[in-house]
């Protein structure tokens, strides 16, 4: 990074069905709760950016910049960015590159979606646009179809068993069940994931991340200081059809932003204490750990299937909010709510690196973003 910038204040409203919460009241109520935890006024905002991908589809509200500039009393500038799932992640890299250029000192981040008011068909069609549709869409595939024939094949090269599979859901639910914030608290059996109703073969529905309204908030600074500063935020791209892919196994925009994060961030992965990764759907976990560099190629399921003991890293916890297959999955506030929770999470074990990894259509536009916490010791 060209500047520190610090992660000054925070805040997100419960994931889950909102039915009597517009899109505009989640993205206030964020807003206030960051604001109030923050050691700045409304009036030291320089900018807004707004993360949101299906407002105008489904709420019939575009222009979200201006609106959620008007919540502050002074409207500063303000725009919205849109990467699919990846939507937040890409908010908070676009404001560290404007608080590095030094067009801002302090910027508000906020993402944002409400989906459970439109009836399943409809938003299943809204989430099908971060597919290509020319490629993708016209055979009728779905996000659940294409993620099924990722699983699919990485079962036949790698002998990953749908028992084996049950793992990861089983234990991002167990983490769930204790955040305040998640959509899920509850706990779930593995044989409960095999036993739900087959959404596309091999993924049950506990296998998939849900849909969801929420909301949450995080403030930027090279001005104002905290304890916790973005070591690296890197981007990187893929193909948006799995159709011109050389594998499905594997993300290569995972790999390069993770890469370019360690290097950028000047750490290796046995820095990393926690990771918040885009666990969409059960395979995605796995597939994310390989490339993120936690494990190698077939060998991701053990983080789910025995104890996390590991050379290659000091990690402790994998999506300890409950990921977004249980904390649930506002598709434009998930990025952001990974940096928040990473950093609550380096607060809680007073350890220095955590990595948020956000992902948009079938990894076609990835993130990594690596916080540190420079009140804590250093791992050498």
């Amino acid at each position: 990074m060209q500047r520190d910038i610090f992660l000054i204040g925070s805040g997100q409203t419960r994931f889950g069905e909102w039915w009597d919460k517009s899109l505009r009241s989640l993205a206030e109520e964020a807003v206030n709760i960051a604001l109030k935890n923050a050691p700045c006024t409304a009036l030291d905002i320089d900018m807004v950016i707004v993360a949101n991908m299906l407002g105008e589809v489904i709420n019939n509200q575009a222009h979200l910049g201006a609106l959620v500039s008007n919540f502050l009393p002074h409207t500063p500038p303000a725009l919205r960015v849109e990467a699919a799932c990846a939507s937040g992640s890409i908010a908070i890299h676009t404001a560290c590159a404007l608080l590095e250029s030094g067009r801002a000192d302090t910027i508000l981040i906020v993402g944002a979606e409400k989906m459970t008011d439109i009836n399943a068909e409809i938003i299943s069609q809204a989430l099908m646009s971060a597919a290509d549709s020319e490629q993708d869409q016209p055979c009728g595939l779905t996000f659940p179809g294409i993620f099924g024939l990722i699983a699919k094949r990485y079962m036949h090269e790698y002998g990953l068993t749908r028992k084996e599979l049950n793992a990861v859901s089983f234990m991002h639910h167990h983490y769930s069940a204790k955040n305040p914030h998640a959509q899920f608290q509850n706990a779930i059996s593995p044989e409960e994931v095999e036993k739900s109703p087959l959404i596309a073969d091999p993924l049950h529905m506990l296998d998939c991340s849900p849909v969801s309204d929420g909301a949450a908030a995080c403030i930027l600074s090279t001005k104002k200081k905290s304890s916790y500063r973005i070591a690296a935020s890197k981007l990187a791209n893929d193909t948006v059809s799995i159709t011109d892919r050389v594998s499905l196994t594997s993300f290569s925009a995972t790999q390069k932003a993770a890469k370019n994060a360690y290097e950028e961030a000047g750490i290796t992965i046995k820095n990393i204490s926690c990771i918040e990764h885009h666990d969409c759907f059960s395979i995605a976990a796995i597939i994310n750990l390989e490339d993120l560099g936690f494990a190698e190629k077939g060998k991701g399921i053990e983080w789910y299937t025995k104890p996390i003991t590991s050379s290659l890293s000091s990690v402790t916890s994998i999506n300890a909010s409950g990921g977004l297959k249980a904390c649930g999955h506002p598709v434009g506030a998930t990025g952001v709510k990974q940096l928040i929770e990473i950093g609550k999470q380096l607060e809680s074990t007073n350890t220095r690196y955590g990595l948020a990894h956000n992902f948009g259509g079938a990894c076609a536009t990835c993130c990594v973003h690596i916080l540190e916490n420079i009140s804590a010791p250093s791992i050498t």
